[in-house]
């Protein structure tokens, strides 16, 4: 990948209106990410959802959380899922949004006036359950793409939108493709 200049808050908030204009109700699922290991992405045409292991082949649950006492990943944090038209602005190349560290890429408006926590969403056969643990840019993102990016995703409005996206949970267990309707149930 080609070395890429990192957006200024002024760029970054010139692309608040294109997020604004995702869908509501029935958007796209545009990538999947599956990471096998820490620092590793593999973007995949088709992923399975399991109720107790998220993406398959996903290292969310050995990967761990700070908020569990067992080692193992926290369960309301499955699935972590990003605006697509959030990911093109700070990733401003489709072959970075991988680096963000989510799992799923879906053009749809993923604020808590649309999504709330508790809201469900059917992505080809599964049924993913949005939960209440925010998604907060971190020190990862920051390297990725700039300190500013950070910021934005963080602002009132970067929070008010999840610019950095939303945790989820497997509800129903599927297989999702990119390209699959994904619809508020």
């Amino acid at each position: 990948m080609a070395e890429v200049r990192h957006l200024t808050m002024n760029e970054l908030e010139a692309g608040v209106d294109e997020i604004k204009k995702s869908p509501l109700d029935e958007g796209i699922l545009e990538m999947i990410v599956c990471r096998p290991a820490e620092n590793e992405r593999e973007v995949l045409e088709e992923g399975k959802l399991d109720l107790e292991l998220g993406l398959i082949g996903d290292n969310w649950k050995t990967r761990g959380s700070s908020r569990t006492n067992d080692g193992f990943g926290h369960p309301d944090m499955q699935l972590n899922i990003m605006n697509s038209r959030s990911a093109a602005l700070v990733a401003q190349d489709k072959d970075r949004w991988k680096l963000a560290g989510d799992q799923l890429y879906i053009d749809m408006n993923l604020s808590d006036k649309n999504l709330p926590p508790g809201s469900r969403m059917k992505i080809g056969s599964a049924i993913v359950e949005v939960t209440e643990i925010p998604h907060n840019g971190c020190k990862k993102f920051t390297e990725r793409f700039g300190i500013d990016a950070v910021k934005f995703v963080n602002s009132p409005i970067g929070k008010e939108l999840h610019l950095r996206g939303i945790n989820a949970k497997v509800i129903e267990a599927g297989t999702v493709k990119v390209g699959d309707t994904v619809k508020k149930v």
